[in-house]
């Protein structure tokens, strides 16, 4: 079966996955996830990041979920993830598929799932993605050093990105998930001691008033921190991105016109985030043996 042009062999991941195993499995999460963002809407962007903090470690196998126990700090006590949230969504829809069938749905394929929900909720693209992934049984602190720093510059990402198999305008559609959520200021602040020729001076001063909050006052990304749109790009173009990662993909060559095509262009930008979403959300995906379906997410069976 071939999906978007990726190959998925027969037996592993496919689309209708849990078709006969656990057909509500879908319905069951995008519920859970739409209560839980009913209640609070900042959460689709957190479960956007959590799933990429997921997929960019050992592939995408849940083991950001994992708790820290006496014998093993997890990735989830990692400095890049202490402000990840959202862990009580994925909890809250493992329990209910428990009940309803037990041992079948992967922490991994419920995170991956929730991420995309949480992008259409938010007014993002709607797109399918295969299920299958099993959950992974590491979850390290000392593997997160391979996430991307927000002060990487474009040359950074894109190798970063490039090792995992991104190509330039991937690391650029997928730097739009910044669309959604905020940065702080513990991330950016360091941008404000010097002048920086990349950064317009008036929203200088508007992260200075966020920073005089302290290292954990929050800075949207952009105008709508909770709509999935092509602000994001908007505001490179004026000089308004908030991490030195946002800003560099307009003050970079190779990357300032798929920035330009992007905020003139919604559409072509929601198509490419959904391309490049499919192959995150299918990175290093453990199948078969390499990997179990937990029973609690915050633990390894």
């Amino acid at each position: 079966m071939i999906v978007s042009g990726f190959g998925f062999r027969a037996n592993s991941m496919s689309m209708n996955y849990y078709m006969m195993s656990c057909p509500f499995a879908e319905p069951i999460v995008k519920n859970t996830v739409m209560r839980a963002l009913q209640a609070d809407p900042t959460l689709a962007a957190a479960l956007l990041r959590m799933h990429f903090h997921d997929c960019f470690i050992e592939g995408c196998d849940g083991s950001i979920l994992i708790d820290s126990t006496k014998d093993n700090k997890a990735e989830k006590d990692s400095p890049a993830n202490l402000s990840l949230r959202g862990y009580e969504v994925i909890d809250d829809a493992k329990e209910e598929l428990e009940e309803r069938c037990p041992g079948v749905v992967s922490c991994a394929d419920i995170l991956a799932m929730a991420a995309r929900d949480a992008v259409f909720w938010a007014g993002g693209p709607v797109y399918d993605i295969p299920k299958g992934r099993k959950d992974g049984r590491r979850s390290k602190i000392e593997d997160t050093i391979n996430l991307p720093p927000p002060f990487f510059n474009a040359s950074q990402l894109i190798k970063m990105f490039g090792q995992h198999g991104f190509s330039v305008q991937e690391v650029v559609a997928l730097s739009g998930a910044h669309t959604l959520g905020v940065a702080r200021c513990s991330s950016f602040k360091f941008r404000l001691s010097a002048a920086d020729p990349n950064l317009d001076s008036d929203f200088a001063n508007t992260l200075s008033k966020t920073c005089s909050a302290g290292d954990n006052a929050e800075q949207p990304f952009d105008s709508t921190r909770n709509n999935f749109d092509n602000f994001y790009f908007n505001a490179l173009q004026r000089k308004a991105g908030v991490l030195v990662s946002d800003q560099t993909l307009y003050a970079t060559t190779t990357t300032r016109g798929i920035v330009n095509a992007y905020a003139m262009n919604q559409a072509m930008f929601f198509f490419d985030f959904q391309q490049a979403m499919l192959k995150m959300s299918t990175l290093d995906v453990k199948e078969g043996s390499k990997g179990e379906v937990r029973e609690s997410c915050r633990k390894i069976n």
